[in-house]
């Protein structure tokens, strides 16, 4: 029998190509305040169909000819790579530029000025800073779409929406479900965005955290606002038995300019084997990762322990986003 190639993936669902009149096409992805509910539901759609189309073929030539800057002016390993992995299963390329040691940054250059040059010669921009607010500064100056990968203590917009993803495909929903959001709230960017995100739906949000890291009372109050109940304690024992969601962050030694308060907040809360027992039997465990001391390693073998296929969603969320800023979704 000849040899057949094999055939080019089809969705069933959502027909992949040129898409320039699609939502998102040429937008910047700067705060996940530009999303609606259904907003929401296209992105997840696309993500999913992502997710098919990487199991049955891994790599497809939708984004060929593409190139995609990755600007990462702090270090970064799940982003940074998941970024990378999404361009080039799409057919793209990658522009990597890590914490700018060997580019013209480190000689003074302003960030417009490396945006524009950037844009230059690449189609999309992933940035990464840590002042707040520099992904909007450079989306001021850009012609190409800019995606923000995390700007200081404010936003991370892409890992909220991954976050909400896996929420959704591991749970089958997000209506209903009571959330807890467990260490350092204060500076978790992670939290500030997934909590923002979660005002879409109806839920319930516990805040579990030292009093020197609470969730900022901007975010509790824009909650409060849009009608979300909302509950802080300083222990995580009140609310684990009701807990559908529990999304544990680390304490970030570099947002702190004391040692000694890092010290003594690092180990306030420590997920083991013994507190996932207290835990309801239908429920997931999530972190955005690097952890250090606040989920011990013997806690991965449980199967609501879902930070590493948290990781794997992102994949799928990044590679929608990108085809959906390029026209191609």
């Amino acid at each position: 029998m000849p040899f057949q190639p094999p055939q080019r993936y089809q969705s069933p669902h959502l027909p992949f190509g040129d898409r320039r009149d699609a939502p998102f096409y040429g937008k910047h992805i700067l705060s996940v305040r530009q999303f609606q509910r259904d907003d929401l539901a296209y992105i997840f759609g696309v993500a999913h169909e992502m997710r098919e189309m990487v199991l049955r073929i891994g790599a497809f030539d939708l984004l060929k000819g593409k190139i995609l800057a990755n600007l990462f002016y702090e270090p970064s390993t799940r982003t940074a790579a998941s970024f990378v992995a999404a361009m080039e299963r799409l057919g793209g390329s990658v522009i990597a530029i890590n914490e700018v040691r060997y580019s013209s940054v480190t000689k003074g250059e302003s960030l417009p000025d490396t945006v524009r040059t950037l844009e230059a010669y690449a189609d999309v921009i992933v940035l990464r800073h840590p002042q707040e607010g520099a992904a909007a500064l450079a989306a001021r100056y850009a012609r190409k779409p800019i995606i923000n990968a995390g700007d200081g203590t404010g936003e991370h917009p892409t890992q909220a929406l991954l976050d909400l993803f896996t929420i959704r495909e591991e749970l089958g929903t997000i209506d209903g479900l009571t959330i807890t959001m467990l260490g350092d709230l204060r500076y978790g960017r992670t939290v500030h965005s997934l909590a923002r995100l979660l005002s879409r739906y109806r839920v319930k949000i516990n805040y579990v955290s030292p009093p020197v890291l609470r969730m900022p009372r901007d975010i509790v109050r824009e909650l409060e606002a849009k009608g979300i109940p909302q509950a802080e304690y300083t222990t995580l024992d009140p609310v684990l038995a009701e807990t559908d969601v529990l999304y544990v962050t680390r304490v970030q030694k570099e947002r702190f300019e004391d040692p000694a308060l890092y010290d003594r907040v690092k180990d306030a809360y420590v997920i083991t084997p013994e507190v996932m027992a207290r835990a309801k039997d239908r429920m997931i465990l999530m972190h955005p990762f690097p952890r250090v001391y606040e989920i011990t390693m013997d806690v991965d073998q449980d199967p609501r322990a879902a930070y590493f296929r948290q990781m794997e969603y992102g994949l799928y969320v990044r590679m929608a986003l990108l085809a959906m800023v390029l026209g191609k979704a």
